[in-house]
């Protein structure tokens, strides 16, 4: 029996689940996305007590890894490595791309390849590309985005679906893909929960030391003049 601890906060939503044995116990999320630090612990805790279990009835700790939001995914990281160094147990990451992957596998099943799309701003995503096995044939990296953006990679496939909150800015671009399609796609907690707990049942931990979020591009701040 395993009691898994999920938190994510990568995206717009901040999210905390417990999982036991990869089936969702309890979730809470919050939509404001300046609020993700102040949601994380004060959740976990609620969630805890509603379910009359202790931090110590933990045996892993889950989070996404990014991309996404530079400010979220350092919430994530260091709320999931601090629990883990407090109780001694293992992290467990997964990435928010092969996550949405995930998800549109199991909605939309029999494409040749898998392109999720998270928007990075501008006209730049965060994207990767998986076989219908979830095999990664495009590693997860930040990308401006052009009509020739993924045409070495697709003339190889048949059907391909893009999805995810940036695949709308390609859209307009992806007119001499014929066989492509875009959906509107979103992993959950239960998408979260399986995956996690599948690493959990491998054994496939994360470095707890040397861990950090995976930022696909470098941050770039705005300093107002005065």
């Amino acid at each position: 029996m395993s009691l898994i601890l999920h938190i994510d906060t990568a995206l717009e939503k901040a999210y905390v689940g417990l999982a036991r044995d990869g089936e969702l116990l309890a979730e809470f999320e919050n939509i404001e996305q300046k609020e993700h630090a102040s949601f994380v612990q004060p959740a976990i805790k609620e969630m805890l007590e509603q379910l009359n279990l202790k931090p110590v009835n933990l045996d892993a700790v889950g989070v996404t890894i990014g991309p996404g939001s530079y400010t979220g995914l350092r919430v994530g990281m260091a709320s999931a490595k601090g629990i883990c160094y407090a109780l001694k147990i293992p992290l467990i990451t997964i990435g928010t791309l092969e996550l949405y992957a995930s998800a549109a596998l199991d909605q939309f099943p029999g494409y040749d390849a898998y392109c999720p799309m998270i928007d990075a701003r501008r006209n730049e995503v965060f994207t990767a590309v998986y076989d219908s096995t979830m095999v990664e044939r495009m590693a997860p990296h930040a990308l401006v985005l052009d009509p020739e953006s993924f045409e070495r990679y697709f003339n190889q496939f048949g059907r391909v679906i893009f999805f995810g909150n940036g695949s709308e800015k390609f859209k307009s671009l992806a007119k001499s893909f014929q066989n492509a399609d875009f959906e509107t796609i979103f992993y959950n907690g239960k998408h979260l929960a399986s995956k996690i707990y599948a690493n959990y049942c491998k054994k496939i931990y994360s470095d707890l030391a040397y861990s950090e979020p995976l930022y696909a591009k470098e941050f770039h701040s705005t300093i107002s003049k005065t």
